[in-house]
């Protein structure tokens, strides 16, 4: 649980910078000029972060009513596949859903990794295991700008999609 929770951070927080990484690439591919840039990625971030706020109403309750490795995967899950989406997306609309989406999924995975990982381990221990997930975690953020100047956009979030995919199995 412990590992899971830690490699779910991981991608999440990947996901959540590699927006940040690929941004201009992508939105110039898309056909946005330079003069929109700016207008057009904060709108894709403002509808992630409303992903991120519906995600944490939904993913709270199903915490609650389902238990927290149901929340885990099943926000693992939806990330890794608006990621895969956002791969393909030919217009604005498409990636703005996308972002969305993947903020739904984004909101859930820490709270349900770090209440699931104290619910199993040892008072003693359980500082060292949270912030062993935090710690693996927040590598994401080294690791997405690194994928993002090695790989086309597309390509970058094929990789983040298919890191949670694979993390499921």
């Amino acid at each position: 649980a412990i590992l899971v929770a830690a490699l779910g951070y991981f991608v999440d927080v990947f996901d959540i910078w590699l927006y940040s990484s690929v941004r201009k690439q992508s939105l110039l591919a898309l056909g946005v000029p330079e003069s929109d840039l700016m207008r057009v990625g904060e709108n894709l971030l403002n509808w992630q972060m409303f992903g991120f706020i519906l995600g944490a109403i939904i993913f709270g309750v199903i915490a609650d009513k389902r238990g927290r490795l149901t929340v885990l995967f099943g926000s693992i899950i939806t990330y890794s596949l608006a990621n895969l989406a956002n791969g393909f997306v030919t217009d604005i609309p498409a990636y703005a859903v996308c972002r969305f989406v993947a903020g739904i999924g984004l909101a859930g995975e820490l709270g349900a990794g770090i209440a699931l990982v104290s619910e199993l381990v040892s008072t003693a221990r359980r500082g060292w295991a949270t912030t062993f997930v935090a710690t693996v975690g927040v590598s994401g953020s080294v690791a997405a700008p690194l994928v993002a100047k090695a790989v086309d956009w597309r390509i970058a979030y094929f990789i983040g999609g298919g890191m949670g995919l694979a993390l499921l199995l």
